[in-house]
């Protein structure tokens, strides 16, 4: 498994306004999720998927959300094969976990971390095919 960028999230004031502004500007395919407990969330399609969520063509496809803190900003994810291994590696290298690891279901472990410079980035393990 390559550590390669397989998913964006954007938080917005607005979802609706900003969600046409992407769909407008690039083309973009932003649907509303089903629930996901407590938070809504939108699917961002930036390239289209077969019927179990794969990509069809190389790119990569996000989500987007309602932005509820001044200090949510966009994060990329990056695949890992083991999200602790990780995680425990980055915090060694000076990143500090603002989001610990949390299942996501039907999907696999995200967690969120600033890096040494303060950047977010995210990281994802998928579950098993």
């Amino acid at each position: 498994m390559d550590p390669t960028i397989i998913h964006f999230e954007i938080p917005a004031k607005n979802v609706e306004k900003l969600s046409a502004f992407y769909e407008k500007v690039f083309g973009w395919k932003i649907v509303k999720s089903p629930p996901m407990g407590e938070m809504e969330y939108w699917l961002i399609q930036t390239v289209p998927t077969d019927d179990k969520g794969r990509l069809l063509r190389p790119g990569v496809n996000g989500g987007m959300y309602r932005k509820t803190d001044p200090k949510n900003v966009p994060v990329n994810y990056v695949v890992v094969e083991d999200i602790d291994k990780a995680m425990a590696s980055a915090k060694k290298l000076g990143a500090k976990v603002i989001q610990g690891k949390e299942e996501v279901p039907h999907v696999g472990y995200v967690c969120t971390m600033l890096d040494p410079e303060g950047n977010a980035i995210g990281m994802i393990q998928p579950l098993p095919m």
